[in-house]
């Protein structure tokens, strides 16, 4: 039987470019761009060349990686944050990405002597201190206690320092790309304390780390019994080199410079040690001269990942999604706030996905716009009933002189063309 929906005489390439024309009014009352369609658009009307030739077989990439055409997706440093790379910072492309988990190659990286390439087959992870027996386990011993499976967050205590004192750098990768979330596979760290037997004095742990720094924590014995973990894998895959392989210490909902990566010794003990991590670092420096040490906690914080400076809107007016990441270190985010205005109006944004404490949790917001500039701001509300501070009510409590610790709220403002800034309405 002959095909009666193209007459004769018609190319079917014709056909569609009828078809297409006169479906153009319908297309136009939906949020789609028509002005390909009314022109006979090529991508649809011309067999492409991925549809005329055999691609690579199942073969060729025997580890998966991304289209080329996303080869703008990466982490990125700023070069003159640091003196060096190798005690330096890049950062998770936020604005790039959706839904809460971070694929690996993106989590962003934080060293302080550069990436410790440790050999497995010669990892230990020792126990000492004031424990009944000092211990050394192997990966494979590790991974004979109960295994167990955990979506956290992780962030620098400086994500967002460059912001203290004012709208610094053009892009939510800058100012809140110092964060990831990952789906960690490890033993609790109970399990390890338990085998070794913490003596009645021993109220701290002090974890090391195997780079050349020798990156050391002071841990209070209540956290490290409580859900702390010690990983070996994320995402389902082992560590990468960046995130501390073979080995590294998980912290839920604490600051990131306390997951040590490279773990190597657990050290238990009656006090903090007060290292160069805790007492030089890691502090919050008040604007009285004193500082707040063992401020551990991330408080809760949001961020709007698009449109956003490296984001822009460019479809023009009409519907237009929001979307954005929240996550607090003290439970989970059941509320986030946007306001269009600077914070004159809010309105409730629609959360989506998974709601796991101490994880990202990914909100949207709709809306149509109709081409006026805007200031864009969200409000992260955590389980605990605490709300997000703007970054004045934050420099009222502790004053300017701080890097660490800014939750504080984050504005866009973006123009009639869509194009977005970095800002400051406080």
């Amino acid at each position: 039987m002959k095909d009666q929906s193209v007459r004769p005489g018609t190319t079917r390439r014709d056909f569609l470019r009828t078809s297409l024309l006169a479906g153009g009014a319908a297309a136009a009352s939906a949020s789609v761009s028509t002005s390909a369609q009314a022109a006979g658009d090529p991508a649809i009307l011309e067999v492409q060349p991925w549809a005329q030739a055999l691609g690579d077989g199942v073969d060729a990439r025997p580890y998966g990686f991304p289209s080329p055409f996303e080869e703008q997706v990466k982490r990125r440093n700023v070069d003159w944050l640091t003196a060096d790379p190798v005690s330096s910072v890049n950062f998770t492309p936020l604005h790039d990405l959706d839904g809460i988990i971070t694929p690996n190659g993106l989590c962003f990286e934080r060293h302080h002597a550069g990436i410790a390439e440790v050999d497995p087959a010669q990892y230990r992870l020792m126990i000492n201190g004031l424990v009944e027996k000092p211990l050394i386990f192997t990966i494979e011993d590790l991974k004979r206690f109960p295994r167990e499976n955990h979506l956290y967050f992780l962030e620098c205590a400086a994500n967002s320092g460059m912001e203290w004192r004012g709208a610094q750098l053009n892009g939510c990768q800058f100012t809140h790309g110092m964060v990831h979330n990952v789906m960690y596979t490890g033993v609790k760290l109970r399990h390890l304390l338990e085998r070794a037997g913490v003596k009645t004095k021993g109220k701290w742990l002090l974890a090391e780390g195997a780079d050349a720094s020798a990156m050391t924590r002071s841990i209070p014995m209540e956290k490290a019994l409580d859900d702390c973990l010690v990983a070996f894998k994320m995402n389902g895959e082992a560590l990468r080199p960046e995130q501390g392989y073979p080995v590294r210490l998980v912290v839920p909902g604490w600051e990131g410079n306390m997951w040590v990566k490279w773990l190597r010794r657990l050290e238990v003990g009656d006090q903090p040690w007060h290292h160069r991590e805790e007492t030089s670092k890691y502090t919050d420096l008040l604007a009285d001269g004193r500082a707040r040490r063992f401020t551990w906690v991330m408080d809760a914080k949001s961020i709007i990942t698009n449109p956003s400076p490296q984001a822009p809107i460019t479809h023009g007016r009409g519907h237009t999604v929001i979307s954005g990441l929240a996550w607090s270190g003290r439970g989970t985010i059941p509320r986030v706030d946007v306001t269009l205005d600077g914070g004159k109006n809010w309105y409730p944004a629609r959360m989506d996905g998974p709601s796991l404490p101490m994880s990202l949790h990914r909100f949207y917001f709709d809306f149509d716009w109709d081409g006026r500039a805007l200031l864009l701001q969200s409000r992260a509300h955590d389980s605990t009933g605490y709300v997000q501070p703007t970054k004045d009510e934050l420099r009222m409590v502790r004053g300017e002189n701080s890097i660490y610790h800014n939750n504080g709220i984050q504005t866009w403002y973006v123009n009639n063309k869509g194009v977005a800034e970095n800002v400051e309405v406080s």
